[in-house]
């Protein structure tokens, strides 16, 4: 199956129509240097997460600051050069690399700084949730990021940002405080309450549509070291008890209080050395849920969850904050998988839902694959829908399916499981997307629109002010009117 293009982006000139002279003066002038194909490095500088990307970049740009990004905006704009940008590479659509054009790589900006009297951190915008945790933590904080380390803190920030303590604290886009972002036409700007608010509010949950962060500020909050990790695994070789097992999650996390943030999983246990032997290769019902409460408390409230049955595997218990975020690392490694991931807001979790997935969901082609069900609500879902750009926030349930599998000979049979069984579940929702699991964006417009709702057209006339020719065009695109 050949790589899919992704977004709305429009035909642009490629490095080979640059004069040289000019080609090698931008290059002699960013600092933390260029690559391009023939360079040593250039294959591995290309490569991102999802293994099912292999596109060819004219030119890689590693910046090592914001002149450097400065520099290549004006450049790619100068030459009308088709732009992709990367944080941490890790986003399931590829979007992070193009073909023929320029990639403008901020991997190289990583550090992060904590200012315990403002209680905010800033990282650089090539910075993953692992580099912002091993910083944090040493002063026992922790700023609302996702669930898997190595994922970049710009594109799952700027996608909305959903981790373990979304119900405590929010998404990670409502955890900024500022960014400092590089627009369309070159300038380096800050975007805050009080500083090009409207950019501020766009930039929260609308993507990479407005320009190439290259700082984020955010809060941070009191978190571990340890936290209480629930996570029994049911079998799920009866359809019917696996059915009852959801029934009874559903009602649980209804009452469940923010502290807790649960996910409900239909997945293959996986030879990993976490999980007895026996337990390998076996079907389950996981129910993982994640308290930042005290320890005591946290394992009473949670105890029910353990007590479903005998579960063939349990791996409850106090955990570092910074290896519960990891733990997922191995099973979702970079480069050497393949990854087709969709989501879809639930309006609810009924018996009928419920009737509908199971059978789908055990019936998936890749035992690698699992299908999710992320509890939400609380402090994600009181914000106000129309305070950012970010779309639905009413939904209790977002449902993924976090496709994988490792021979690219079956990607064909995976992505057509994935779009049949994310269309049939669509029956239960009324709408809304969440545009960091889209798939390979290729339902573009539509997609998007599902995504924002009511906030799209606001994005639109965002999109005009700050970047109307759509030189950002590699993500899930807002497309400007002219």
């Amino acid at each position: 199956m050949a790589t899919q293009t992704t977004g709305s982006e429009r035909a642009r000139g490629d490095l080979a129509s640059v004069d040289a002279d000019a080609l090698q003066a931008f290059a002699h002038g960013i600092r933390g240097g260029t690559v391009r194909a023939g360079d040593d490095g250039y294959d591995a500088a290309r490569q991102v997460w999802n293994g099912m990307i292999d596109r060819r970049p004219g030119l890689i740009a590693q910046c090592a600051g914001a002149a450097d990004v400065m520099d290549a905006v004006n450049f790619a704009r100068a030459h009308d050069l088709l732009v992709s940008v990367r944080g941490g590479g890790h986003n399931v659509a590829g979007t992070a690399v193009c073909d023929d054009g320029l990639m403008i790589d901020l991997s190289p900006m990583r550090g992060v700084h904590v200012d315990l009297a403002a209680g905010t951190a800033r990282a650089g915008g090539g910075a993953t949730w692992g580099d912002i945790d091993r910083e944090t933590q040493a002063f026992g904080l922790a700023a609302p990021g996702g669930v898997v380390s190595t994922t970049g803190i710009a594109g799952l920030t700027l996608g909305g940002g959903l981790g373990w303590l979304r119900r405590k604290h929010g998404l990670s886009c409502d955890n900024l405080v500022s960014v400092d972002i590089v627009t369309a036409d070159g300038q380096l700007r800050t975007a805050s309450e009080s500083e090009n608010a409207d950019l501020f509010w766009g930039i929260r949950g609308g993507g990479g549509n407005f320009g190439i962060v290259t700082s984020f500020e955010f809060k941070v909050h009191p978190v571990g070291p340890l936290v209480y990790l629930c996570a029994p695994f049911y079998s799920a070789d009866d359809t019917e008890a696996a059915r009852g097992l959801l029934r009874w999650w559903r009602e649980w996390a209804a009452t469940a209080p923010d502290e807790v943030s649960a996910e409900a999983l239909l997945w293959t246990v996986p030879p990993a050395p976490d999980f007895p032997e026996a337990a390998h290769g076996k079907r389950v019902v996981a129910l993982p849920a994640v308290s930042t409460g005290s320890l005591d408390e946290a394992e009473e409230l949670l105890r029910p969850l353990r007590e479903l049955g005998t579960p063939i595997a349990d791996l409850s218990g106090p955990i570092p904050w910074t290896y519960l975020q990891g733990a997922f690392d191995p099973l979702f490694p970079k480069g050497q998988l393949q990854y087709y991931w969709k989501a879809l807001y639930l309006d609810g979790l009924g018996d009928d839902a419920i009737e509908a997935l199971i059978p789908r969901a055990l019936d998936r082609p890749s035992e690698s694959s699992l299908v999710a069900i992320w509890q939400l609500g609380g402090a994600m879902s009181r914000v106000p829908a129309d305070a950012t750009a970010f779309g639905r926030r009413d939904a209790p349930f977002l449902l993924s399916f976090d496709s994988t599998w490792a021979d690219p000979a079956e990607s064909q049979r995976n992505v057509d499981w994935t779009r049949l069984i994310w269309a049939d579940m669509h029956a239960f929702s009324s709408g809304g997307v969440y545009l960091n699991f889209p798939g390979f964006g290729e339902e573009r417009e539509a997609l998007v629109k599902a995504a924002y709702g009511p906030n799209y057209e606001r994005l639109v006339a965002l999109k005009n002010t700050y970047d109307p020719t759509n030189l950002f065009s590699m993500n899930q695109n807002i497309v400007p009117t002219g």
